[in-house]
């Protein structure tokens, strides 16, 4: 009898020790999720930095690697329109309809991950890419999820599009190292991100999904099918006219190979948007 009672003394502690973890991870969970930054602070601010940059940096850092940064700020003007427009047709085709999120792809995505019994990436608009970049780190924790489209919603009503999008090509990983359009065009085509031709921004846009994997003058098989995906849905946007000379597209670039490009020890240049 007394071992009988003993057991349900335990199971009722062992009850209220689970429901006080429970209730501490669900208030924990809620309080990571509903802190919010302050977005406005990049209204006229250019960041130095982003949690990418410093999770990227710090994980280089506990394997007892140096890892450099490039990234030389371009105010809007001075960004390729060829860029600007390979970026959206490759990434976020709705990008001036929506007000941050995308609830068409998202829903697909979660259709996806719920097929493929795994969290999987995409469904993602620049607005929460940029949430993600500033913020939050690559984790696929469904939590960090629902914060970066907060994020999102917050930097739709502070920022504005044009904006948002500037932050985007500015802090974007183009490579180990490589943040933001200039960095990117100078380390891969040896020219000024303003100079990008269409198919030199279309490599660059192929490469976004996974920067360190990809190499936008690798010239691999894959890379060149996006590529001209991209040029493709750039023609039918509207972006390139139909007249647009093919020599235009497929101009020998002088290319600077991965192993060319050098990068030095942490470098930011940052102005102030006028």
């Amino acid at each position: 009898m007394k071992s009988k009672k003993s057991f349900y003394l335990l199971g009722g502690r062992e009850l209220y020790i689970f429901a006080g973890l429970t209730g501490f991870l669900l208030l924990a969970s809620a309080a990571y999720v509903l802190w919010l930054p302050d977005v406005s602070e990049f209204k006229k601010r250019n960041p130095a930095e982003t949690s990418f940059m410093r999770l990227k940096e710090a994980h280089a850092r506990a394997q007892g690697r140096k890892l450099g940064r490039r990234m030389v700020w371009r105010n809007w003007g001075d960004i390729s329109e060829n860029l600007k427009h390979a970026v959206l047709v490759a990434e976020d085709g709705g990008f001036y309809r929506h007000k941050g999120v995308d609830w068409e792809s998202t829903r697909e995505a979660l259709a996806r991950d719920w097929e493929k019994k795994r969290l999987a990436s995409g469904g993602s608009t620049i607005t929460q890419q940029l949430a993600r970049n500033l913020y939050l780190s690559p984790s696929k924790n469904p939590l960090r999820k629902i914060k970066e489209i907060l994020i999102a919603q917050r930097l739709e009503k502070a920022l504005g599009k044009r904006r948002i999008f500037e932050l985007y090509l500015n802090v974007a990983e183009w490579g180990r190292g490589i943040y933001g359009a200039e960095a990117a065009a100078q380390a891969y085509f040896g020219k000024s991100a303003a100079d990008l031709t269409p198919e030199e921004g279309a490599a660059l846009a192929a490469a976004l999904p996974s920067p360190r994997r990809y190499n936008p003058t690798g010239g691999t098989r894959f890379m060149e099918r996006q590529k001209s995906r991209i040029v493709n849905r750039m023609r039918a946007s509207g972006y390139l006219p139909d007249e647009t000379e093919d020599s235009l597209l497929d101009e020998n670039f002088e290319v600077i190979t991965s192993t060319e490009i050098e990068v030095s020890t942490p470098t930011v240049v940052s102005t102030t948007t006028e």
